[in-house]
C-alpha cells in the first residue's frame, strides 16, 4: 500500500501490505505487456510494491520469448499461470484465486480484466478506499461511465433492467476490485465462484463497498468477447442467484395464473348471467384461458425445480476442482531485494 496510508491501514513503512494483481489473458499478450508496464509505472508513482499473476486462459498463441519487453523497475515478480484449456475469463479468475489461496498469498488481491479497460492508474483509489474500510471489505469499481459503443450500452441497460427484476437489485460492478486475501478462504469453497466472481462475493455475504470509476478504452486489438459471450456472461451472473430468480418467476407465474382463473370465472358469469354474450365467444375465450392456465402451471413446476436445483447445486468445489485445470506456473520475471 501507499506509505501515506500507513496511519489508516495500520501498516508500517517497513512492513507494507503485500499486493498481488490477478489478470486473465487469452492470446492478448501485447495488451498484457502494456498492462504490466502501466502497472509498474503506477506502482512506482505511488510507492506500491507487489507481484502480477497472469492467468493464461488456454491461449493458442504463446507469450513472446521476451515478455515483458521492458523489464519492470518496481514489480518484484511477474508469473504466468498456464491453464490446460480455455475456460473463459470468469472461470480463469476462479482458478487464479484458488491458486493464490493455496499458495498462501497475503495482504490484498486486485482483480483486473486483461483488455486494459480496467485502468491500472485507478488501483491506488481502490487501495485508498480499502484502507479506509480497515482492510475488511471488498472494494469494487462501480462503472460510472463506459467506453463501449451505443449498441453495447443499449443491451447493457436491458440486461441491468432484467437483472433488477429477476434478482432484486441493480449491478454495476465487475471484476475490477481489491479483495482481502483472508476472504479467499470463503470464496474458494463457494460453488458460485466458478460462474461469476462479483456475484459470488454478494451471494456469500462478504462485506463489500464500491467507488465510481470510469471504464477505459481497450489498449489494443479487438475484444474476444462477442455478443453471445456477453449474453452468457449475463446469465452466469444471474445463475448465482438461481433460487431467487426461480422464486420471483414462480411468484409472477402464480399471480398470472390467478388472474387467468379470475378471467375464466368472469367469462362464465357473463355467459350465464347477462345478455352480452356473442354466440361462441365464451367457448373460445374459456379455451384460450385454459391453455394459458396449463402453461402457467407447467412454468410453475419448472421454476419450482429451478429453485430446488439451485439450492442443492454444490457438485463443483473450486478449492478441490480448480487445480485440475492448471498445467503449470512459471516465473517470467523476479527481483530480489
Amino acid at each position: 500500500m501507499h506509505p501515506t496510508d500507513d496511519a489508516k491501514t495500520g501498516a508500517s513503512p517497513s512492513d507494507p501490505l503485500p499486493l498481488t494483481v490477478l489478470i486473465p489473458v487469452f492470446n492478448d499478450w501485447a495488451v498484457a505487456d502494456a498492462l504490466v508496464s502501466k502497472l509498474d509505472a503506477t506502482f512506482r508513482q505511488h510507492g506500491l510494491t507487489g507481484q502480477v499473476v497472469l492467468v493464461d486462459d488456454g491461449s493458442t498463441e504463446p507469450p513472446p520469448q521476451e515478455f515483458p519487453k521492458t523489464s519492470p523497475q518496481t514489480l518484484h515478480e511477474v508469473r504466468i499461470l498456464e491453464l490446460k484449456k480455455n475456460l473463459g475469463h470468469q472461470r480463469a479468475l476462479a482458478v487464479g484465486l484458488v491458486h493464490l489461496h493455496l499458495k498462501g498469498v497475503e495482504g490484498v488481491v486486485v482483480l483486473m480484466d486483461g483488455d486494459g479497460e480496467d485502468e491500472p492508474s485507478e488501483i491506488p483509489r481502490l487501495l485508498e478506499e480499502f484502507g479506509r474500510q480497515g482492510q475488511r471489505k471488498v472494494v469494487f469499481a462501480a462503472r460510472a461511465r463506459r467506453a463501449e459503443g451505443i449498441f453495447f450500452k443499449f443491451f447493457y441497460q436491458i440486461y441491468r433492467t432484467i437483472h433488477r427484476l429477476l434478482v432484486g437489485f441493480d449491478i454495476r460492478i465487475g471484476n475490477f476490485s481489491a479483495v482481502p486475501a483472508a476472504f479467499l478462504q470463503s470464496l474458494v469453497v463457494t460453488s458460485d465462484l466458478w460462474n461469476h466472481y462479483a456475484a459470488s462475493v454478494i451471494k456469500t455475504k462478504l462485506p463489500f463497498t464500491s467507488i465510481p470509476i470510469n471504464r477505459a478504452k481497450r489498449l489494443a486489438g479487438e475484444s474476444k468477447m462477442n455478443f453471445v459471450g456477453l449474453v452468457i456472461h449475463g446469465f452466469s451472473a444471474m445463475s448465482v442467484f438461481g433460487d431467487t430468480v426461480g422464486v420471483r418467476l414462480l411468484t409472477a407465474t402464480g399471480i398470472f395464473a390467478m388472474a387467468t382463473i379470475a378471467l375464466m370465472i368472469a367469462t362464465v358469469l357473463i355467459k350465464f348471467t347477462t345478455h352480452m354474450a356473442i354466440p361462441g365467444w365464451a367457448t373460445t375465450a374459456s379455451g384460450l384461458l385454459l391453455v394459458l392456465l396449463c402453461q402457467c402451471l407447467l412454468l410453475s413446476l419448472i421454476f419450482t425445480f429451478v429453485v430446488l436445483y439451485s439450492r442443492g447445486q454444490s457438485s463443483f468445489v473450486p478449492i478441490r476442482d480448480c487445480p485440475l485445470f492448471i498445467r503449470r506456473e512459471r516465473i517470467v520475471l523476479t527481483k530480489h531485494d
